[in-house]
């Protein structure tokens, strides 16, 4: 018998929308998990065509090639967490809910992906359902802003207290844990995690001055999916998780990237890729 360490990768999966100008969605993912350390693989949802002033086209893959990408990743690799983001239609849904469910991975995180920083709608009206039944019941979080929160909470957002009722309602639609994201209301960026018949938990950064806030759903959904997939948990995940977007938008709130929202920078301090050792079978 070997007594040899077998080493891997912590590795995190992204199943997603590519965005052609690098800010958000699977670009953004990747970047997101090497940044922190991470081996990042992915499994493209939809090919959209956008830049930091607006989605101009989609173009949802087949689920046939989407179920093979993801079936080749958890064939081949050990996957630590997955990150769902863009989904556009049912088919991508149904396909993404039947794989995942029968490969169980540990930590799956969903950011429902709704409508982009410019205002373009990526996830079709009677996708709605489909997410909320097919999905909310396989995560270990969802992450959604005030708008999305509003789509599929069904209610008006206009401040905390608005929050609560629509994280509870979230709460009983199936996910275990809601991460209500308070970056679209004036004042402190502040997110609270909800959980059944735990304490909430509050989140604070401090409000960053910039334009270039393409991608930050993605990028925040993303990095908790790799400090998990490090072994972090749900809290201590989110906790660093805000303080890696808050500092990524520091480092890159004066530079001009394009005409519109321009991206955050997800490089200000990368952490090298080191290897863990391979479970037992």
């Amino acid at each position: 018998m070997n007594d040899k360490s077998i080493l891997r990768y912590p590795t995190a999966l992204t199943i997603a929308g590519s965005d052609s100008g690098g800010g958000a969605g699977i670009q953004a993912d990747l970047k997101t998990f090497s940044a922190i350390g991470v081996f990042g693989t992915s499994a493209i949802t939809a090919i959209t065509a956008q830049n930091t002033l607006g989605v101009r086209s989609i173009q949802a893959v087949s689920p046939e090639i989407l179920r093979d990408q993801i079936e080749a990743v958890f064939d081949d690799f050990t996957i630590d967490a997955v990150k769902i983001g863009m989904l556009h239609d049912t088919a991508i849904i149904d396909t993404v809910a039947n794989t995942l469910r029968a490969r169980q991975p540990r930590v799956i995180i969903l950011d429902p992906v709704m409508i982009s920083t410019s205002g373009s709608k990526l996830l079709k009206d009677e996708a709605i359902e489909a997410l909320i039944e097919r999905l909310f019941p396989l995560a270990t979080l969802l992450t959604p802003n005030v708008h999305e929160a509003e789509y599929l909470a069904q209610c008006r957002i206009n401040g905390v207290d608005d929050i609560e009722q629509a994280a509870t309602r979230l709460l009983s639609l199936g996910c275990p844990a809601v991460l209500m994201k308070g970056g679209h209301l004036a004042g402190e960026k502040n997110d609270w995690l909800f959980r059944q018949d735990e304490e909430t938990l509050r989140f604070t950064a401090p409000d960053i001055p910039t334009r270039n806030t393409h991608g930050t759903g993605c990028t925040l959904s993303s990095a908790i999916a790799a400090y998990m997939a490090l072994g972090e948990s749900l809290e201590k995940a989110i906790a660093l998780s805000k303080q890696y977007v808050t500092s990524a938008l520091k480092a890159g709130a004066d530079v001009i990237a394009g005409h519109g929202h321009g991206p955050m920078n997800h490089f200000f301090q990368p952490v090298p890729l080191r290897a863990i050792q391979q479970d037992e079978p």
